[in-house]
């Protein structure tokens, strides 16, 4: 038997969810302490900066080598931004997306039927920028139960590239599940999200 899993994260504030009990005091320290001399006579050195020191925090939060943290640096709020709703994010997700496409074609099935791929739903399948946009691209403290308020409307756009690798191992015969943080009450309004953003077919959805 074959039992072929992966999962996409690709999102800044999912570990946002695994840490809503710290402290909340817990906040990042400022990423730029020291700053050069005559600093208004380099406006440009400064922002090449910021987004290079941006740039190796977010790559330290994807890579889990961070501390706890409840919110984004303030200095990378606009980074921020920039990267989730321009290209950046789009092409990294695209990136995955078509890998994990390649590794799925290249599976070899044993014909039990056993083949199963497994979607997390949050910042995988289903996407919560409109969210975290009204809340400041995550210099907010998450909160859950706006949180919750949010996922009860069930809105939340598809990923698309996501949803093309959704479609692609189903036409390849995978079975699929779908794991989730959400918790069981919260099923009604996951299924109808999941629909009304492309998902319509799954084997399996596991809740909290």
């Amino acid at each position: 038997m074959t039992f072929s899993t992966l999962f996409l994260l690709f999102s800044l504030f999912s570990l946002a969810f695994s840490l809503e009990n710290l402290d909340t005091h817990l906040t990042p320290r400022p990423l730029i302490v020291e700053y050069t001399d005559n600093l208004e006579a380099h406006p440009q050195e400064l922002k090449e900066e910021l987004v290079l020191q941006c740039t190796s925090w977010r790559f330290s939060v994807e890579a889990n080598n961070l501390g706890p943290w409840k919110t984004i640096p303030h200095e990378c709020r606009d980074y921020v931004k920039d990267y989730m709703t321009n290209r950046g994010y789009r092409i990294d997700l695209e990136r995955v997306s078509k890998e994990a496409g390649d590794f799925a074609k290249s599976v070899e099935f044993a014909g039990d039927g056993m083949e199963t791929w497994i979607f997390d739903v949050d910042e995988t399948l289903l996407s919560n920028l409109p969210y975290y946009a009204d809340h400041d691209y995550g210099l907010e403290i998450f909160d859950p139960v706006e949180f919750d308020k949010w996922v009860e409307k069930a809105i939340a756009p598809p990923i698309e590239p996501s949803l093309k690798l959704y479609e692609q191992v189903l036409s390849l015969g995978f079975k699929v599940f779908l794991l989730t943080g959400r918790t069981e009450q919260q099923r009604k309004s996951t299924v109808e999200n999941l629909i009304n953003a492309g998902v319509r077919y799954w084997d399996k959805l596991i809740l909290r």
